[in-house]
């Protein structure tokens, strides 16, 4: 029953990180963001059923502090996604040696974008009950007062109506494309931080990979076309596909990263090539990125660190 004990503690820790929001201050709103480590730390450091038990309390525990919808709210986008991916992270099976072959690290940052997308997708059905209307609002809201602060009214530089109109309903569209990219980000720096705190304790089952070495599966890029191919459509339907885009995309950049860092290694000047590279990622404000994800995809797709000697592992397992 230890898994209990724990995972009581992890949610109800995990509630009160989520329940600050309240505040609305710079610390609750930095507070809120760590909610899911708790539950992502009790998964892998002691059961998955303890990250289960976790999101139950946690989610009963927002339900009497702020509402019930809060607390579904918590269980679904909180907690869920930190269990499924630890639930991951966990799987292993015996091989032919006799050494565990645990999930592929490949596999995992494919799950997590994948996890980050119906994630986004689900917060926006659950906040406005499933109305489209309701959440294309909210994105043009947002979109609307993004443009407002980069862009004056009047003056040197300002935006006549129609090109205003033009940009918000592009961005308007858009948005679940950039939540879920954003999304992916914070899902994988969590599961990271998490995996190196319980490994610190010597709780992690698995020996974490070397992460430059990941390369998701080659159908992590059928994904992507049919989620560019979906995105075309009205509705909730077509959100997903931009969300589901947007998490790949980003899913790829971080492995076009990755690749480079497994290329780098031993190389004199590396330090100073990775740094200028990540400098570039800032000043451009992430535009970089696109090229990164297109390494990556080709990374996946045609093998290229198999072709140029590198075997980082085959991308449907990893053995210890």
């Amino acid at each position: 029953m230890n898994f209990v004990a724990t995972g009581i503690g992890a949610g109800l820790v995990s509630a009160l990180l989520t329940a600050v929001i309240v505040k609305a201050t710079p610390l609750a709103a930095v507070l809120y963001l760590l909610a899911p480590i708790p539950v992502l730390i009790v998964s892998l450091g002691w059961d998955h059923r303890s990250g289960l038990v976790a999101g139950i309390v946690g989610g009963l525990a927002i339900a009497l502090i702020l509402s019930p919808l809060s607390g579904i709210g918590f269980a679904l986008i909180t907690a869920l996604p930190a269990w499924w991916l630890s639930y991951l992270a966990l799987l292993g099976r015996p091989g032919p040696d006799g050494t565990m072959e645990w999930y592929p690290v490949g596999r995992l940052l494919a799950w997590t974008a994948a996890t980050a997308a119906l994630t986004i997708i689900a917060a926006g059905v659950i906040s406005t009950g499933g109305d489209y209307a309701a959440f294309d609002q909210n994105a043009r809201a947002v979109s609307e007062a993004f443009v407002n602060t980069q862009f004056t009214s009047s003056g040197p530089g300002a935006l006549d109506a129609e090109t205003r109109e033009e940009l918000v309903g592009l961005l308007a569209r858009a948005t679940p494309l950039l939540s879920a990219q954003g999304f992916t980000t914070v899902l994988v720096l969590y599961l990271w931080a998490a995996a190196r705190i319980v490994q610190a304790s010597k709780r992690l089952p698995r020996p974490w990979p070397p992460v430059p070495e990941l390369v998701m599966p080659r159908s992590a890029g059928l994904i992507l076309v049919a989620a560019l191919a979906l995105a075309t459509i009205d509705g909730f339907l077509g959100a997903l596909g931009m969300a589901l885009a947007g998490a790949f995309i980003m899913a790829f950049a971080l492995q076009g990263l990755a690749a480079i860092h497994d290329r780098t290694r031993g190389k004199s000047g590396r330090a100073f090539l990775l740094s200028a590279l990540y400098v570039l990622v800032i000043i451009t404000q992430g535009i970089l990125m696109v090229a990164l994800a297109l390494f990556g995809l080709a990374d996946s797709v045609f093998g290229l660190r198999r072709r140029v000697g590198r075997r980082p592992g085959p991308p449907t397992t990893l053995s210890t």
